[in-house]
């Protein structure tokens, strides 16, 4: 993970990029490197509304663009403001579905001086796939991104 670590920070840290094309760059990287990450992308909150929208994101189109506070997994990170793993989403209540391929969720929320900002969302083709080395990545690099945001 160190070697992955180091990648991100490279592109978080890239004079070349703006801020949505870096976050794309992450999205891309992730994808490629980590087998089970089948849908990466990022939701922000949308201005003074109680509902993400969606920022870049890598994998097959979604038709949740806007998500109200409360409403799915998403939705609940960012009324909560924790971590939310669904090993088998077929199995959790508030579930908004992607894809009929998706058998597996984490969202970590983006904190920015102490608010809750955005998040990244991951899904899986695979029932309860996600280690505590992902959770651990994940975290690390919403701090990452908070820092360019």
């Amino acid at each position: 993970m160190s070697e992955l670590k180091k990648r991100l920070s490279s592109i978080l840290e890239s004079p070349k990029h703006n801020t949505e094309e870096k976050l794309e760059k992450v999205c891309h990287l992730l994808d490629q490197e980590i087998s089970y990450f089948n849908w990466t992308g990022f939701y922000f909150k949308n201005g003074d509304k109680n509902e993400l929208k969606l920022g870049p994101y890598v994998g097959a189109e979604t038709d949740h663009v806007i998500i109200p506070y409360g409403k799915g997994i998403c939705g609940q990170v960012a009324v909560s403001n924790e971590t939310f793993i669904v090993p088998d989403v077929h199995l959790q209540d508030n579930y908004l579905s992607c894809s009929i391929d998706t058998k597996a969720e984490i969202v970590v929320p983006i904190f920015k001086n102490g608010e809750n900002i955005g998040q990244i969302d991951i899904d899986s083709h695979t029932i309860d796939p996600f280690t505590k080395e992902d959770l651990e990545l994940l975290e690390w690099l919403c701090n990452e991104v908070s820092k360019i945001l």
